[in-house]
């Protein structure tokens, strides 16, 4: 009886190499995008930049900005864009603002109130992308517009002709919900490290950090869970397949259309929160809040590792890569250069990202 061998250089039976899985990685970019710009500050910023209070500095505008960056990264996962998130931002504010300061809504029913609202515009964006087979690039830019109008408009309605409205504070002032979106986290903790000298004080003894921006918080929190929902649940798998083949996927029993819809929906609720936070912070709300923020939050996705085709990408890399942005916006100020170059800096990681991410997906599907 004769013997039946493996041919020994059979490629199907090759382990792979640990190199090899970590160059797949697609947040591989950011994280080593991070350690560089960590290691360029470290030269040309002073200290202070990476001492607790600086730290915090940089944190801040990042967490704001990382929020919309992983539901975009999700949504590019998905195989969509939405550039309306910036106007979202401004147009749920306003909503948010209307529900505090002129109905007098206590933060129990705003902020779910909010959340709904943003849903169902999401849901809209989605529903047409869907029904008109239009690309998500055109509809989404005309709720660019149109939700940054309806926030002008809206203000003047709910102030009377100004643009800004005001009172949030005051408002919210005593609500039991208002320090989990304002403020800082866990203030008794860093009043017990200043007092054992573990934390930099003033002179009065107070921290110099009361706390952890609640943003902060919040930004880890939804990082873990889109990484959770991307990697550990069958919806995960449903948003990759939406993504890479929706044909294939569709083909396979994945509700393709429901998938889409609900990633738009996510991303107008991250545009949401970020809204309840900068509003809440600031204390009232204009129509140029977030401002932008839709090419900033998909930058940060692409340097994160999200490709533009789909399909692949990651929350834990949009996390670094809002980092990226958090510590230049703000390094640069601990520095003698120019601000100005934080522009140039954007387009140059944005091109670099693309580049990357490209050569990766060529070395994952083997194309040439």
């Amino acid at each position: 009886m004769s013997e039946v061998t493996t041919p020994v250089g059979d490629e199907r039976l090759k382990a792979e190499s640990f190199g090899a899985k970590l160059m797949k990685r697609p947040e591989l970019g950011a994280i080593a995008g991070v350690i560089l710009v960590v290691l360029f500050f470290l030269a040309t910023a002073d200290s202070s930049m990476f001492t607790l209070s600086g730290v915090m500095n940089f944190m801040t505008p990042a967490a704001q900005l990382g929020i919309l960056a992983i539901g975009a990264a999700m949504l590019m996962i998905g195989g969509e864009f939405d550039l309306s998130i910036g106007s979202m931002v401004a147009f749920a504010g306003l909503f948010f603002a209307a529900c505090v300061v002129n109905w007098g809504l206590p933060l129990v029913l705003a902020i779910p109130l909010t959340f709904v609202f943003a849903a169902m515009v999401g849901g809209v964006n989605g529903t047409i992308v869907i029904r008109s087979g239009l690309p998500s690039f055109i509809v989404t830019l005309a709720f660019l517009f149109i939700l940054r109008g309806l926030s002008l408009v809206g203000l003047k309605l709910a102030t009377g002709g100004s643009t800004q409205l005001r009172g949030v504070r005051e408002a919210v002032e005593g609500d039991w919900l208002a320090p989990f979106f304002s403020g800082e986290a866990f203030g008794g903790l860093f009043a017990w490290l200043a007092d054992a000298g573990l934390i930099e004080t003033f002179k009065n003894g107070t921290p110099k950090v009361p706390g952890i921006p609640v943003e902060i918080i919040w930004f880890v929190i939804v990082a873990l869970l889109a990484t959770y929902v991307l990697l550990r649940t069958p919806v995960g798998n449903w948003i990759f397949a939406s993504g890479g083949d929706r044909v294939a996927a569709s083909n396979s029993g994945v509700p393709v259309n429901k998938v889409k819809v609900s990633l738009f929906m996510l991303t107008a609720c991250c545009a949401a929160m970020v809204a309840i936070i900068t509003v809440m912070d600031a204390g009232s709300t204009d129509a140029r809040r977030g401002f932008q923020k839709e090419f900033e939050a998909i930058i940060a996705a692409v340097i994160g590792g999200c490709l533009l085709t789909g399909g692949y990408g990651s929350a834990i890399g949009a996390f670094f890569g809002s980092i990226i942005f958090g510590m230049v916006v703000i390094g640069l100020t601990y520095t003698n250069f120019d601000q100005d170059w934080f522009q140039v800096f954007l387009g140059g990681m944005l091109l670099i990202a693309v580049l990357f991410n490209n050569a990766i997906r060529k070395r994952v599907t083997g194309e040439r």
